[in-house]
């Protein structure tokens, strides 16, 4: 079900040529980690993000490198974003020593500390105290660092998100909340899940702005998210964003896909998939021709091919490694 969205002004472009190599970047990377996987090759589960391109890309276009991001499951887009290392997503997916954790956090667990990216994990709606928690230390520590804190539908309801969100209000932490809303939990549908039109009104009961945008659409998402950074930045504390958008995949590896019908996914995807709509409008706009993205895209292929070949010959941590990063270093 396609809902309506709030129109916003303008505030801050984007470079729309450079986002959607990102957002192929995403793409690619989700299709060669689904050949792994489809191959025997990658063991575990993983989450992907294909068709949710535009909210990865657009949320991080905003932010400085100092600025932290907190991630779901469904995470590779947002590291990406971010600008987490291909070949250490690579190597992390095939638990390799090279990886972003060193090969024992996998598809669900990828962190990178040096870019702000700090990471993500299994537990549905588990970000939203740590999106808080690190926007407090900012806060404290008087450092201009905001926080962006993916999240997926389903988590909204989970006690986590009412709890981050009454202590980012009440102490105006510089937090933005990006709630992807791809209109599935793990096979229920957003409207048998809650009982409002809208998942931004629950900002209300806090006291925060909330915002319904299309989140297939670059621009509206990268604007839409440069206000709420803008805003939690100079001290007016958090936003709440619904970002309207599709996973085409299943929800993970394991799913058949029998609680959508058919036509529902191919009018999604065939109508309203991001990078699609983007690839129009820059061509629209004669700010790309068509033959351009496809060498773009060929590219990239060439590039990551190149890279996972390489990361294939990388060492496996060894049994000694199951005890690094386990403790806390003793500083005293």
């Amino acid at each position: 079900m396609k809902r309506k969205v709030d129109k916003i002004p303008v505030t801050r472009p984007i470079v729309a040529t450079e986002a959607l190599k990102r957002m192929w970047e995403i793409r690619i990377f989700e299709e060669m980690i689904q050949e792994l996987f489809d191959a025997g090759e990658l063991y575990g589960t993983m989450h992907l993000c294909i068709g949710q391109e535009a909210t990865a890309v657009g949320g991080a276009s905003s932010l400085k490198q100092t600025d932290w991001i907190v991630s779901t499951h469904r995470n590779h887009g947002h590291c990406i974003a971010k600008g987490t290392d291909i070949r250490s997503m690579f190597a992390e997916m095939l638990g390799k020593k090279t990886g972003t954790n060193e090969g024992k956090g996998g598809s669900m667990h990828i962190a990178d500390l040096n870019i702000g990216n700090l990471g993500s994990n299994g537990i549905v709606g588990a970000g939203f105290p740590i999106a808080a928690g690190a926007a407090l230390s900012a806060q404290m520590q008087n450092t201009d660092q905001v926080v962006l804190c993916y999240a997926g539908d389903g988590a909204v309801n989970e006690g986590s998100f009412h709890e981050a969100l009454n202590l980012a209000s009440i102490w105006k932490l510089p937090v933005i909340y990006l709630i992807e809303n791809n209109q599935y939990g793990m096979s229920s549908s957003i409207e048998q899940m809650v009982n409002i039109d809208h998942l931004s009104q629950r900002g209300k009961s806090y006291g925060i702005e909330g915002i319904t945008i299309d989140g297939n659409d670059l621009t509206e998402v990268s604007r839409t998210v440069a206000q709420a950074v803008e805003k939690a930045r100079n001290g007016s504390g958090p936003t709440l964003i619904e970002a309207l958008t599709y996973r085409h995949k299943g929800h993970s590896k394991s799913d058949k896909l029998l609680y959508r019908s058919e036509a529902e996914c191919r009018d999604w995807q065939e109508n309203n998939d991001p990078i699609v709509r983007l690839e129009k409008k820059l061509i629209q706009n004669g700010e790309i021709e068509a033959n351009e993205i496809r060498q773009m895209e060929e590219v990239i292929r060439k590039e990551f091919a190149d890279l996972l070949a390489s990361v294939k010959h990388d060492s496996e941590p060894t049994v000694e490694d199951l005890w690094t990063h386990v403790y806390a270093e003793d500083t005293l």
